[in-house]
């Protein structure tokens, strides 16, 4: 017979196994309520980025409609970005008090219900104001989605449920700019935005019936003391403000591409159809497969060497893109589109790996300068094309990636330097097992 102590260890080691497996009450992926989860936030993800992105392929014929510079046209989209971008971090804190599934429901509902409208809307001035109130009910959504995924699902189901998510992101905003192309081929723009919103309705009522009962959220309080608090922290924290200014340089040269390509393929040497224009965005789905590696190449290269290697292939892109070849230009998209969705996923993983505490916050901040990086480049981007044509857009485009290059090859020098003072330390006293763990 064993010893006492043993028979009890034994006992407690059980315990916890079927505590483990029997009373987690969160969501597995057998269960049939993490199906109906993924497939609702995979709903979401849809019509958000069908919303945000709708005017971004139709930006041609605004122009022609109202007489309007590609600059002024561009605000368009820039509002709807910059908006959202506000409002990330006041959405992520309604939610902590209000619940996430409210605040998802709620935006979702205004957003589309503005959509609606937008078709109508009597003049550019009024289109712009719609766009920034749309993007700024939208800001609830990504507010919400990750905190939800994270409180309602198990642990080791938690990426694939993320993936998911990010999934209805990139379809969404791939298929609002198709719909939008055809739609608006066939008829006008007008019907093309009125078809992303029928389009976006549907997305939202799946989201209404599939998304189950949140059962592990806990009400917090409404405290911006706290708030400010948190944010400063983060905002003062040299790693993190490298990784917000890195996404923010990164998605402004590919909001800067993707607003004015429309442009550049409706003129000469090209004088493409409307139609398929809109398709161009299926090189989308390139940046799925490369957002989907660059967990790989982190793990290869090191997260500093896996932006190297995302900044370069976005400048190759870039360049390739100035051809006036169609073949060149598609090619330079697909180096683009993969260059920036690999840079995207690992600084973005990065904020979380970084952030001890406030995660939720820094995630947030991130967003903000992410989606304000959008804004600015698709403005910046039509202004450069006015001024200068696409090879403007593509100068934009490289100083931006010169400021990617500038801020990484600066925090590898600050890396190498805390190696070295760690590996003095640890000389100094050889007992030192810890250290800076700053990458």
């Amino acid at each position: 017979m064993p010893p006492a102590s043993t028979k009890a260890s034994t006992t407690h080691v059980d315990a916890d196994a079927v505590v483990d497996i029997d009373t987690d009450s969160r969501l597995a992926p057998s269960a049939p309520g993490y199906r109906r989860m993924s497939f609702a936030l995979f709903a979401a993800g849809v019509a958000t980025f069908a919303l945000l992105y709708a005017t971004q392929a139709l930006l041609p014929l605004i122009s022609a409609d109202f007489g309007a510079s590609a600059s002024a046209a561009s605000w368009t989209v820039s509002a709807a970005t910059g908006a959202l971008a506000l409002f990330v971090l006041p959405m992520s804190a309604l939610s902590e008090r209000f619940g996430r599934s409210r605040m998802m429901t709620v935006s979702l509902t205004v957003a589309v219900a503005v959509g609606l409208l937008v078709p109508f809307a009597p003049s550019l001035e009024w289109l712009v104001a719609l766009r920034a109130v749309q993007g700024a009910a939208l800001a609830g959504v990504p507010a919400s989605a990750m905190a939800f995924l994270a409180e309602e699902v198990r642990p080791k189901a938690l990426v694939g449920a993320i993936g998911l998510f990010v999934a209805g992101n990139s379809i969404g905003g791939m298929s609002g700019r198709i719909v939008t192309g055809w739609a608006a081929q066939l008829w006008d723009w007008r019907a093309a935005l009125a078809a992303v919103g029928l389009m976006s309705v549907v997305c939202v009522v799946v989201f209404w019936l599939m998304l189950p009962k949140a059962r592990h959220f806990t009400p917090g309080s409404l405290n911006p003391l706290a708030l400010a608090k948190t944010v400063r922290g983060h905002l003062a924290d040299p790693l993190l403000l490298r990784l917000y200014a890195i996404g923010a340089l990164f998605m402004t040269v590919f909001g800067a591409v993707y607003t004015v390509i429309g442009y550049r393929l409706v003129e000469a040497p090209f004088s493409l159809p409307q139609g398929v224009i809109g398709s161009v965005f299926l090189v989308y789905l390139v940046g799925t497969v490369s957002s989907a590696a660059a967990g790989k190449l982190v793990a290869r290269l090191g997260r500093r060497g896996a932006l190297y290697l995302a900044v370069s292939t976005t400048a190759a892109g870039l360049l390739l893109s100035v051809a006036d070849a169609l073949a060149a230009v598609l090619a330079g998209l697909v180096l683009i589109t993969a260059g920036f969705f690999a840079g995207h996923a690992v600084a973005s993983s990065s904020v979380s790996r970084t952030a001890k505490t406030g995660r939720a916050q820094a995630s947030a901040l991130y967003q903000s300068a992410y989606y304000l990086g959008s804004s600015v480049g698709g403005t910046l981007g039509a202004v450069a094309f006015h001024a200068g044509g696409w090879a403007g857009t593509v100068l934009l485009g490289l100083v931006a990636v010169l400021g990617v290059v500038s801020i990484t090859l600066y925090g590898t020098r600050v890396a190498r330097v805390e190696q070295r003072q760690l590996v003095a330390l640890r000389t100094s006293r050889p007992s030192l097992t810890g250290g800076v763990a700053r990458v």
